[in-house]
């Protein structure tokens, strides 16, 4: 044991981990059936979590140096909570970056050095007795997680030293315990050898941020469990295998260890007692039919192994759940249980906006939860081995996984965008094997038994080399159950063995599908696609479309689940999600960290609208007659649901039926509608609204939530209703202003603005800023990415200012025209002209139409865009909704009548942008409190709308939500037509061809604007 401790460890790639206890499985175990039937909380663990003392140093030359000797006292010291990091907990700063080191354009040097003036010190002391029911024990610590170095002293004795972040490091204090009081010390390192391999895309922090608990073992432990469900390649018969490692006190020795294997309904199963030799026991339990393991159907069986001692005495119990599945490389395709597995999945850090990266159980359930609600059925736990309890919620609900080690070393290799290997670490170089290997053994040998863990993954964007090879080489011989990822051998074909799929970053579908038609030798999947940064997502039907064209496609994992976006205070108190930057960090890479389709405080983006429909299972195709039903469920039938099919007229409900109908898992089915006899004779536009929906509750939604849904629409024609409306209508054409007139409204147009400038209703006047044309959309941070403002940024200008150059009235029976051209000063061929009709009943026809040019750039939108006084701030939709939707990012909209308050449309991500368009737009009512105010109609197409409290171009130069101005407007932006979001990535990536708006062409658009 070694027991004098040095710094320099901090920075020597040999010393990882000094006087740590092996890796081992992190099952449970008790002392008696009954509590580990009970699943109680472990009474041989007990928890140091709480208030610490804490001392912060900048650097390790500034540390209290012997903090940890029984006589220094800590009394006068602050206080820090742990699990927690020290850079939210008013110490020091957090800091942001993605592939750079942190310390670029501060510190030159190259791995293994570490910055040594700029290295956080976190000194922090516990205070604790020994519970009675523990001493006289052997007892140990076990730090679940610790960023990124750290030593540990009990009563002023050298325990140990770990580095590796994010699995658990364990040591042993009964040689250091004294009697009473005893005195843990822990120096915590922000930088060591370790940082360099994990330079993953989060923010940079530190501490002691999960789970401290003092743990002590029976006379006879199972240290190490490892357990293994296999199945025959017939999936009828089980094999359940068990390898223990135990630890006992010198003299004791286990005389007997049974295991009892029982199904969900407490059923005995099977039972058999365990074999030793040499020490360790081995077990064999056969099970026949077995009830298989899926994400569809997580049934598990509980395992319980009984150790005796040699007086026959029941001194351990070992619970342990056990799902029996197999997963294996069949014909160049993953398969489950038999059957092509496709992967609709997420990549997930562990985040919350209060506390970082230490997340609670809560979170976790949150998380699980809306995973299962919204049809995800995979998780990337990307980079780094998550906490203990994600693995059993996932092996309990029903989640696939791809357990990824704590392995990036992106800044290493790749550098402005640009792949330069000449540094790269792991690479080739054997001095630093052992390191990057201990981080694969910890993270095998503790989540092992899981079976939600279908796929090794050997790090990420850590380029490619021998380390990393070897490393696969381990994963697939301890465990050839499982598969094994790795992503970076795309730029380095050498190394292709690494994984044994092909896996890719960002892949274009066009990319993609080249892959797969050209008689590819690997499966594929996208690690990482649909970078949902902002208003982002769009295309991704794309991507879903060929999982049923292409069997060697199997799915993607979004990048990502949520935003990490962390909760500060600005110069008046107020609380607001902040970016990299905001905190005084620098180098960063500011908003770069919110790429979730979750906004950083647990609340669904608009995003997850789409997610879940492209992801769902049952893909639903009403037509007029009945409902063809698409099961692409891998082993699960249509009985847990309840089919609803409703029929809307104009957006009213006319009718609905439930019905009950099993459909095979791979399979179709078809129920005709039962529509009452004259259902369908008025005059009108149908949508035919089809959905399962839940029968009963279970873990994750409660009964009637809605799991999947296809809509059909149709129109019935009828005999035109007549358009016209009479009225006397008084026209005054002034010198400057043109007045019609009616009963009880008065519409007014500025020949010197170039606009209608007044519409009035009963004396209530409607129009607080003039109709404009409008090309430019605030921009999102996928256009960003794409450089918009470079590209297109003409059109900012030409939305601000143009000239009106003609002026046209045209008088006739009941009705009275006002048309306005506009030049713009980017290009004198382009020409727009915006006509108003107004109607004897006071109602107004708008058209917009835009004559384009050669040479310009794409539009952005093309829309006519005023402002309502703010008090009309209430909103009823008959229109594609009821989140925003976009034309690359509305497969998931239904039509349908919803109501929302103008503040809702600006959205929660995390720099103001573009958000809260609605395409399909039929009407749309904006209204006071009071039910008044205008209804904006399509007329012969649907037209895209957007109501919003801001402009463009307040939205446009905000940072921040807390920049915005103060509301004093509705702004209603009427759109022919806006391009896509986008989505394929966030650095350059143009939004697909189809929907983009070339420059060169005519368009136009009209709707109608009437009194409420």
């Amino acid at each position: 044991m070694t027991i004098n401790p040095e710094i320099n460890w901090l920075s020597d790639l040999q010393v990882f981990a000094v006087n740590r206890l092996p890796a081992h499985s992190d099952h449970y175990y008790y002392e008696t059936l009954e509590e580990a039937r009970s699943a109680a909380p472990m009474k041989l663990r007990h928890s140091l979590n709480g208030n610490w003392k804490f001392t912060y140093s900048i650097n390790p030359e500034s540390r209290p140096k012997s903090f940890y000797q029984p006589d220094v006292h800590t009394t006068s010291w602050g206080d820090i909570t742990v699990p927690g990091h020290i850079q939210l907990q008013g110490y020091g700063k957090p800091q942001y970056v993605n592939t750079m080191y942190p310390w670029d354009g501060h510190n030159d040097i190259r791995p293994p050095e570490i910055p040594m003036d700029d290295n956080p010190v976190g000194s922090y002391v516990k205070m604790f007795t020994v519970p009675a029911h523990m001493q006289n024990k052997p007892l140990y610590i076990s730090f679940q997680g610790v960023e990124s170095a750290f030593y540990v002293w009990l009563n002023g004795k050298f325990v140990g030293y770990s580095e590796d972040t994010f699995t658990p490091a364990e040591f042993e204090l009964t040689p250091f315990l004294t009697e009473g009081e005893n005195k843990l010390a822990v120096e915590v390192y922000q930088r060591s050898t370790g940082s360099w391999l994990e330079d993953q895309d989060f923010w940079r922090m530190s501490g002691i941020f999960r789970d401290v608990y003092l743990y002590t073992v029976p006379e006879i432990h199972v240290y190490d469990a490892s357990i293994r469900a296999e199945l025959e390649a017939n999936f009828k018969k089980g094999t359940l295998l068990a390898d223990l490692k135990l630890q006992s006190l010198a003299t004791k020795s286990a005389s007997k260890i049974t295991a009892d294997l029982y199904d969900k309904n407490s059923n005995l199963v099977a039972t058999k007692n365990a074999v030793e030799k040499d020490g360790d026991w081995t077990l064999t339990l056969e099970v026949d039919g077995p009830t298989l393991w899926s994400a569809e159907n997580p049934y598990l069986y509980k395992l319980y192994i009984q150790v005796f001692n040699e007086e026959g005495r029941l001194v351990e119990v070992v619970p342990q759940k056990v799902g029996f599945r197999r997963f294996e490389l069949v014909d160049k395709i993953m398969r489950l249980n038999g059957e092509r597995i496709v992967f609709k999945g997420v990549n997930r850090h562990e985040f919350n906006c209060r506390t970082g990266r230490a997340i609670t159980k809560e979170d976790m359930l949150w998380d699980i939860q809306t995973l299962k609600r919204n049809n995800m059925n995979a998780v990337r736990t990307s980079h780094y081995p998550n906490q203990s309890y994600w693995y059993e919620l996932c092996d309990e609900y029903g989640i696939y996984l791809i357990d990824e080690m704590n392995l990036e070393t992106h800044g290493s290799w790749q550098k402005m965008m640009t792949v330069d290997p000449s540094w790269n670490i792991p690479g080739n170089k054997p001095e630093w094997e052992k390191i990057v290997m201990d981080r694969a053994v910890s993270m095998y040998e503790r989540d092992k038994n899981h079976p939600s863990i279908l796929i090794w993954s050997c790090g990420n964007e850590s380029y490619a080399g021998e380390v990393i090879l070897n490393v696969s080489k381990y994963f697939k011989k301890v465990d050839p159950s499982r598969l094994v990822h790795y992503e970076g051998v795309f730029h380095n074909r050498e190394y292709n063995d690494t994984s044994d799929m092909e896996s890719r970053m960002y892949a274009k579908p066009a990319d993609i599908e080249k892959y797969l038609s050209e008689n590819p030798e690997k499966p594929y999947i996208s690690c990482e696609y649909m970078h949902a940064m902002g208003n982002s997502l769009g295309g991704m039907y794309k991507y879903t479309d060929l999982e049923q064209k292409y069997p060697m496609y199997q799915g993607g994992f979004i990048w990502d689940y949520i935003d990490q976006a962390l909760i500060k205070k600005n110069r008046y108190g107020e609380e607001f999600l902040a970016y990299g930057g905001d905190f005084g960090d620098r180098p960063t890479d500011y908003g770069f960290c919110t790429n979730g389709i979750v906004y950083a405080n647990r609340e669904l983006s608009p995003k997850m609208q789409e997610v879940k429909f492209l992801y769902q299972n049952f893909k639903l195709l009403p037509d007029e007659n009945g409902v063809t039903i698409k099961n692409e469920s891998l082993f699960s039938d249509t009985s847990d649901y309840v089919l609803e099919c409703i029929l809307h007229l104009e957006g009213k409900e006319l009718h609905r039926e439930q019905h009950y109908v099993v459909v095979a898992p791979q399979s179709e089915g078809r129920v005709e509608f039962e529509w009452p006899p004259g259902m369908e004779e008025e005059a009108g536009e149908y949508c035919i609204h089809t959905s399962f929906k839940l029968k009963e509750s279970n873990r994750w939604a409660d009964a009637g939530y809605e799991m999947a849904f296809g809509q059909y629409v149709f129109k019935v024609e009828g005999a035109e209703e007549s358009k016209g409306m009479r009225g006397n209508l008084r026209v005054v054409n002034g010198d400057v202003n043109i007045g019609v007139h009616g009963q009880d409204f008065k519409v007014i147009f500025s020949k010197a603005v170039g606009s209608l400038v007044s519409l009035n209703y009963a004396g209530k006047e409607m129009i607080e800023l003039p109709p404009a044309p409008l090309f430019w959309r605030a921009t999102t941070d996928n256009d960003r990415g794409f450089a918009q403002g470079f590209y297109s940024g003409l059109w900012y200008v030409a939305s601000l200012a143009r000239k009106c150059v003609a002026v046209d009235l045209v008088e006739e029976t009941d009705q009275v025209t006002v048309g306005f051209t506009y030049k713009l000063s980017i290009h004198n061929d382009v020409e727009v002209s915006n006509r108003f009709t107004v109607l004897a009943d006071g109602s107004l026809m708008v058209k917009s139409a835009y004559h384009g040019a050669e040479n310009l750039p794409q539009l952005p939108i093309f829309a006519v865009s005023f402002k309502v006084p703010a008090d009309y701030d209430q909103l009823e939709w008959y229109a594609m909704g009821p989140e925003e939707n976009y034309s690359d990012r509305k497969m998931g909209a239904r039509l349908g009548v919803f109501r929302n308050q103008v503040s809702d449309n600006v959205s929660g991500y995390v720099v103001p942008q573009e958000s809260g368009n609605r395409t399909g737009v039929r009407r749309l009512d904006v209204m006071n409190d009071r039910g008044q105010g205008i209804r904006i109609s399509s007329t012969s197409e649907p037209v895209e709308c957007n109501v919003s409290p801001y402009t463009a171009f307040e939205l446009e130069n905000a940072n921040h939500h807390y920049a915005l101005p103060k509301v004093h407007y509705t702004v209603v932006t009427v759109a022919g037509q806006q391009m896509g979001v986008g989505g394929d990535d966030s650095w350059g990536a143009p939004v697909q061809e189809e929907h983009l708006i070339p420059a060169n062409q005519e368009l136009e658009f009209e709707f109608k604007i009437q009194r409420l």
